[in-house]
């Protein structure tokens, strides 16, 4: 009867040790998991694996939507034919016609007023046409739009010498030579324009 409890007893401790060790072998898996750095540099890995996605998924429809944002900017682009169809009937209009006022109405009818080019043209059609404060309004658009756009530089110099300000015409200047230097063709204009006595009638 005492051999049997003994062996109970001895049973009974071998059946407990796993018991008593299984908190150990826990901590010990805890630790390796944390300390180590294998367990939390995997959480990390893991969370940015997640993350990865979760800001891709974003970017994607955000690139699509960028992209969505771009294509009318495109479509109203040079690229796009229609848009430099129309830009082309407008210059003519303008340069070949002399006919302001219907260019200023294929200008708008682009549907893209903040385009420098269409902007500029704009402004240029209400100087031709007297309008000395809307043509201004829209050289400042197109400037707003493209601060280096030297034809605008150009046309608002040419604005200033008109409205007597000449000091202001000679700051557009240097605007279109720091642009594209002394030797373009913007310059030479309005550099010309400048030589003329004040109160010349300026063809440009």
């Amino acid at each position: 009867m005492i051999k049997s409890s003994m062996k109970l007893a001895m049973l009974a401790a071998v059946l407990t040790a796993p018991i008593i060790l299984s908190p150990q072998q826990a901590a010990l898996a805890a630790g390796g998991g944390g300390g180590g750095g294998g367990g939390a540099g995997g959480g990390e890995l893991y969370g940015s694996s997640y993350s990865t996605p979760a800001p891709a998924y974003p970017q994607q429809k955000d690139r699509k939507t960028t992209h969505r944002v771009k294509k009318p900017v495109k479509q109203s682009s040079f690229e796009d034919p229609a848009f430099r169809d129309g830009y082309r009937a407008a210059y003519s209009t303008i340069y070949e016609h002399n006919d302001y006022a219907a260019a200023i109405e294929q200008l708008h009818a682009l549907g893209n007023d903040d385009h420098p080019n269409v902007a500029n043209l704009i402004g240029y059609s209400y100087r031709k046409l007297g309008d000395y404060k809307q043509s201004q309004v829209w050289y400042e658009r197109a400037l707003k739009a493209d601060p280096n756009h030297v034809l605008t530089w150009n046309y608002y110099g040419l604005w200033q010498i008109e409205q007597g300000n000449r000091d202001a015409a000679q700051y557009h200047l240097s605007r279109i030579a720091a642009i594209c230097g002394t030797d373009c063709e913007e310059y030479r204009s309005l550099a010309a324009a400048l030589e003329k006595p004040p109160g010349t009638s300026l063809v440009y």
